[in-house]
């Protein structure tokens, strides 16, 4: 099979298990398609790009990546139009935040080919997997480390890179409860915050636990200097109504570059409601809750789209967000006009869906 500038090897599954999935009840992350791309960086060059049947991978107990944390990874989503042909949604912003992954954590860099010649590939071939019942969708896991077999504080000389895919339905089944986090940090200035590394989300994994067993769904991070100006929500970037403009903080070395987010922002501004990036201290946030003036609090992301959220929980106190009417909410407006865009419903006047 030739994608483009690229040779990708094909060895098909022998027994399909999508008949085993329940299309109806698709939980996050559980069930995984038939197939997945492989490929290595091996003498400074890749090489060996395969699509072949989802399976374990054997790895000494040296590898590089296990000790030392150079693992990268991506996450995205393919959709079914009407017509019933697979799209992906802005797949190039994708490599490209990769590729900003890969530089900071001093890794070797994909090329455009090599990312969407194997990333096709593997979506022609698992095409039937792709959902088409409502709030489903493919969810796509492009992922990067080291393989080196060598135990020293250097940056591995190679790699491999693989994408699965897995179909899942709704991220939360309802609005998730807000714990503002002023203790712990996800990251700081000058560290790896904008880089999807696997370090950042094991970091995170305590203090939210901590949070969770307070009540809480998810955290809102501050800033690692005074825990005064929030940064994202769990694993989304978080966006807010404040007067009438939506408002969110502006991205930064410690906060990541999220597609959904900058999605977000492009369509608001072309339905003419001004947006502000900015910092946006938690003080503000709870003065508008108080006085009125903040109307709505939604998180952005992949795996959501967009998930208002129902309370904000801070120095003790849970602040209550205002119930708006689904159908007059901004985040309803720019959830439906997504899913209508991602599956053909309406003019793609951005220029974002790729079709495979």
């Amino acid at each position: 099979m030739t994608t483009d500038l690229v040779s990708i090897e094909l060895r098909k599954a022998e027994r399909s298990r999508i008949a085993e999935v329940d299309f109806n009840n698709l939980p996050f992350g559980k069930h995984f398609c038939d197939h997945m791309f492989v490929a290595d960086f091996v003498d400074g060059q890749w090489q060996n790009l395969q699509v072949v049947p989802f399976s374990d991978f054997t790895f000494s107990p040296a590898l590089s990546s296990l000790h030392y944390g150079q693992s990268i990874f991506e996450g995205m989503k393919a959709y079914k139009n009407e017509a019933g042909q697979v799209q992906l949604f802005r797949p190039l912003e994708n490599w490209k935040r990769m590729n900003e992954s890969a530089r900071r954590m001093c890794m070797a860099t994909i090329p455009e080919e090599v990312f969407m010649g194997g990333l096709e590939a593997l979506m022609r071939i698992d095409a039937d997997w792709v959902p088409n019942t409502p709030d489903s969708s493919l969810y796509i896991r492009p992922f990067l480390f080291g393989t080196d077999t060598y135990l020293g504080v250097a940056p591995s000389k190679t790699y491999r890179f693989c994408i699965f895919t897995c179909p899942v339905g709704a991220y939360y089944t309802k609005p998730p409860k807000l714990k503002v986090e002023t203790e712990y940090i996800r990251s700081a200035p000058g560290g790896v915050g904008y880089a999807k590394c696997a370090g950042n989300y094991a970091g995170s994994m305590y203090p939210t636990l901590l949070a969770q067993q307070e009540g809480y769904d998810q955290l809102m991070w501050t800033d690692a200097v005074e825990h005064k100006y929030i940064e994202e929500s769990g694993t989304m970037n978080i966006m807010f109504v404040i007067n009438g403009k939506l408002v969110t903080p502006a991205t930064s070395d410690s906060i990541l570059k999220g597609v959904t987010r900058d999605s977000i922002v492009q369509v608001v501004r072309s339905w003419g409601i001004e947006v502000e990036e900015r910092k946006v201290s938690i003080q503000e946030v709870i003065d508008g809750i108080e006085n009125g003036n903040l109307t709505e609090a939604f998180g952005a992301g992949t795996a959501v789209v967009v998930s208002p959220y129902s309370l904000i929980g801070y120095q003790g106190k849970d602040y209550m967000l205002p119930e708006v009417a689904q159908d007059n909410s901004l985040a309803t407006r720019i959830y439906n006009y997504l899913s209508d865009l991602r599956t053909g419903k309406i003019e793609d006047t951005f220029g974002w869906m790729h079709k495979i």
